[in-house]
């Protein structure tokens, strides 16, 4: 049965405080411009024998304007640092792809194009020793390859249309030799379409991985993973 993809959540970075001249600056100039108009509220207070209730008042508005303009400040600063975050964001590099055959490819397909397709893929996510061995006598091996992690694998290639589903009797013939005979330590069976329910039970079973046409055309185009990295090693 086809294993479900893993994703890891990433892991968000704390962000440096970086420290800023023009901030600095503004708070030490508002603070300036209260001392200073306190000063003169006060001694106008004084100077004209008015209550110095006037001059608190004034100085809390000033402190409280001072506050806004500060925070205001580093707002703007911090859309301004998620913006600049944002556009350097790097652009995932994905592998070029192979340009794997489709289901409505496969009617006037040599069933050879398709096996050389996974074959490069095989070669192009990091196989050695990838042969393409399909053919009359292959006993069910069409590509055999060493995977990067070291295990050997055997895989099968179905280029079927899209009503035309991989069966069990196709898996048991595979599960027959692909073990037994090809000492595969990862087995799959690769196909454009889908399987019966009855091929995924026999699998399931026999530790076999299929892999759809789904599948297929995610890990052609970098978006999945390979056959091996469903079941690490």
């Amino acid at each position: 049965m086809t294993v479900p993809i893993r994703s890891h959540p990433a892991v968000p970075r704390r962000r440096r405080e970086v420290f800023s001249l023009r901030t600095t600056a503004l708070g030490f100039g508002l603070v300036a411009l209260m001392v200073w108009g306190v000063a003169l509220t006060f001694k106008a207070a004084v100077g004209s024998g008015a209550h110095p209730f006037g001059a608190v008042l004034v100085l809390l508005a000033l402190l409280l304007l001072g506050t806004a303009a500060i925070r205001s400040n580093r707002l703007r600063r911090a859309a301004r640092t998620v913006t600049l975050e944002a556009t350097a964001a790097p652009a995932p590099v994905l592998p070029p792809t192979i340009g794997v055959p489709q289901a409505e490819d496969c009617a006037d397909l040599d069933p050879l194009a398709f096996e050389d397709a996974v074959s490069d893929l095989c070669r192009r996510d990091g196989c050695s020793d990838v042969a393409v061995v399909g053919g009359a006598g292959d006993l069910g091996a069409d590509v055999i390859a060493t995977a990067p992690d070291g295990r050997r694998l055997v895989i099968q290639c179905k280029c079927y249309g899209a009503g035309h589903k991989v069966g069990s009797q196709d898996l048991q013939r595979f599960g027959g030799t692909c073990f037994a005979v090809h000492e595969a330590e990862l087995a799959v069976v690769v196909t454009t379409s889908e399987y019966t329910e009855p091929a995924l039970d026999y699998a399931a079973q026999c530790a076999i991985l299929c892999f759809d046409g789904a599948a297929l055309r995610a890990w052609d185009d970098g978006t999945g993973p390979a056959p091996w990295e469903h079941w690490p090693a």
